[in-house]
């Protein structure tokens, strides 16, 4: 398998992304893979903090500009400080949401416009995209009933929205499949979590293959 490649993990609130990511970085080592594993926002001490600005469930007063903003300087300093060293090593860095995130949520969803919210993160991290992307798609209503289920996960702001707005999302991600169709894989994540792990290990092992 080769190095040095760029994964993401999208999708909605509660739709096991971070489970299964969790799962493909154990496989990947036992195939002798070295590979890193992060998340957005955070990743780093710069961008945990602005974590805990942003995805504060008391923090409901955040403008969608702001909220904008914040998630492109946190991915600056992460992507910088951490993804493009590890690249740059030879490393597989998988990331638990990236850009896309940002397009879905705050483009779409809040209404700032994709373009609008593109340009800002262009300016962040030049135009560096994700040599793969992988989109865990699932109805907003099953995710967010996941996330009720599951007391122990860390409730952020976000989990707390109207669900006309996970709609929006979910809307917004398809958009974001249409402008990238090339890079972004749909898994549907309305499976147990063995057949989704087992969906993305293929996914992911046919495309290092093809990129040695």
């Amino acid at each position: 398998m080769k190095r040095n490649l760029f994964i993401t993990f999208e999708g909605p609130e509660g739709a096991g992304k971070s489970t299964v990511l969790a799962r493909i970085v154990e496989l990947l080592i036992e195939e002798n893979i070295e590979v890193m594993a992060t998340r957005e926002p955070g990743g780093i001490e710069i961008s945990e903090k602005i974590r805990e600005v942003i995805l504060n469930p008391n923090h409901t007063a955040m403008d969608e500009h702001t909220e904008a903003l914040l998630y492109a300087a946190a991915r600056s300093q992460h992507y910088f400080e951490k993804v493009e060293p590890a690249l740059k090593q030879g490393k597989l860095v998988l990331c638990d949401r990236f850009i896309d995130s940002s397009l879905a949520y705050q483009g779409h969803a809040r209404g700032l416009g994709i373009e609008e919210v593109l340009s800002i993160n262009e300016f962040a991290i030049g135009k560096q995209m994700p040599d793969l992307t992988i989109l865990f798609d699932l109805e907003p209503e099953v995710g967010l009933a996941r996330i009720h289920a599951h007391s122990d996960r860390e409730v952020n702001r976000l989990d707390v929205e109207s669900l006309a707005f996970h709609k929006k999302v979910r809307q917004g991600y398809r958009e974001v499949v249409k402008r990238y169709p090339n890079r972004i894989v749909v898994v549907n994540a309305d499976q147990s979590i063995e057949q989704v792990i087992d969906e993305v290990w293929k996914i992911l092992k046919e495309v290092v293959t093809k990129s040695k």
